[in-house]
Order: C-alpha cells, then sequence, then structure tokens
C-alpha cells in the first residue's frame, strides 16, 4: 500500500469543512442534552405522578430506541406532518434529545448525592423553593456530575458520523464524499481516525484532571 501525500494534502479543505460542521453540532448538541436533562431530571421529582410517569414513559423510550432510528424519523417523518428542519438541524436536536436521557440520570445521582442536611438547613433558614434549587442544591448537584456530563459529551462527538445518513457532512461525510469521487480511501479516512483520537483523548485527559480536582 502505497501513503499518497497528495491525497492528505487535497483532502484537508474537506476536512476542515467537516471539522467545522462536527464540532457545531456537538456544541449545540451539548447544550440541548445538558439544559433538556436537568428540566427531565427536575420533573421526575415532581410531586405528582402524573408528571413523572409521563416524563419516565418519554425518557424511556427514547433512551431504549437507537440514536439512528430517532434520526431518520425526525428527518423523513416529520416533513410528512409538515414539520421541516435543515439536515444540521434536525441531527443537532436528534442528538440533543437522545443524550438528554442520559444526562437526566446523571443530574437524578447528582441531586440525591446532595447531603439530607443540606435540605434541612434550607428548610430551617425558611428559604422559598426555588431559593433552595438554585442557591443550594443544583450547585452542589451539578458540580459533582460535571465529570460524568463531559463524558457523555465524548460519546456525543464519536456519535456525531451518524448524521451522514441524513447528508449532513461532518467529518467522516466528508471523507466518504471525498473517496467515492477520488476513488482513495485510505489516506481520508485515517486523517478522520486521527483527528477522533486527537480531540477525544485529550478530552478525557482534562475530564479525568477535572474530577480528581471536583473531589478533593
Amino acid at each position: 500500500m502505497n501513503w499518497d501525500w497528495g491525497a492528505v494534502r487535497d483532502f484537508m479543505p474537506h476536512f476542515w469543512d467537516g471539522l467545522l460542521v462536527t464540532l457545531r453540532a456537538l456544541a449545540l448538541g451539548s447544550v440541548i442534552s445538558f439544559a433538556l436533562g436537568l428540566v427531565w431530571a427536575l420533573l421526575m421529582r415532581a410531586p405528582t405522578r402524573w408528571v413523572r410517569w409521563p416524563v419516565g414513559v418519554v425518557t424511556e423510550f427514547i433512551r431504549n430506541t437507537p440514536l439512528l432510528v430517532q434520526l431518520f424519523f425526525l428527518f423523513y417523518v416529520l416533513p410528512e406532518w409538515n414539520i421541516t428542519f435543515s439536515a444540521l438541524t434536525t441531527g443537532v436536536v436528534a442528538i440533543g434529545l437522545h443524550y438528554s436521557t442520559y444526562t437526566m440520570q446523571v443530574y437524578r445521582a447528582g441531586i440525591e448525592g446532595v447531603p439530607a442536611g443540606q435540605w434541612e438547613a434550607a428548610t430551617a433558614l425558611n428559604l422559598p423553593l426555588r431559593h433552595t434549587w438554585t442557591a443550594v442544591i443544583l450547585p452542589q448537584a451539578i458540580r459533582r456530575v460535571v465529570p460524568a456530563l463531559g463524558n457523555y459529551v465524548i460519546s456525543m462527538l464519536k456519535d456525531t458520523p451518524m448524521l451522514m445518513a441524513i447528508t449532513v457532512l461532518e467529518m467522516l461525510g466528508e471523507a466518504r464524499l471525498y473517496s467515492q469521487e477520488h476513488f482513495q480511501f485510505t489516506e481520508p479516512l485515517t486523517v478522520i481516525g486521527v483527528a477522533f483520537i486527537l480531540i477525544s483523548y485529550p478530552a478525557s485527559l482534562l475530564l479525568r484532571a477535572l474530577e480528581r480536582r471536583l473531589v478533593r
């Protein structure tokens, strides 16, 4: 097998385009998953089961169906109901929605990990419920779960190639298109593999360091 550096050079403009799309999808999907996951977690603590039960059913359904199926549903089925988004928006929403059901569990664990004395102290001080959550419970809970949330960001990064299935040209999509047009597969796919390693491995090391710092 002969390595063609010329193919690497020709592919790099496509790679940077794909990287930008990948990072955009990752950033927006992460924001949706973190925000919506917190909403799910708070709703699951609602005092009435008529709130908890529907939320539990919806989140279990989303978590236990493949992300690829959800992508196809949002991209191909919703337009039949006159609900249309761009391919990238659909991908971002699908990733954020799918992973929100996992971040929900992380938030729940963090909230349940707050010592009971913190709740009792807030009650003794007669703090309003809103202040109890925003000033006492959530800051402690979120601090505990930041490393776990970061792990899901890495998982979302590794799932972004699925967006290629709905015509989003992220990194792997660009590599596939270039390979089919130039009949050169080794160089672009190797570049993509190295890129994922260079992004995800340092991020995992950073999360480990952050975890050690937060648990002190």
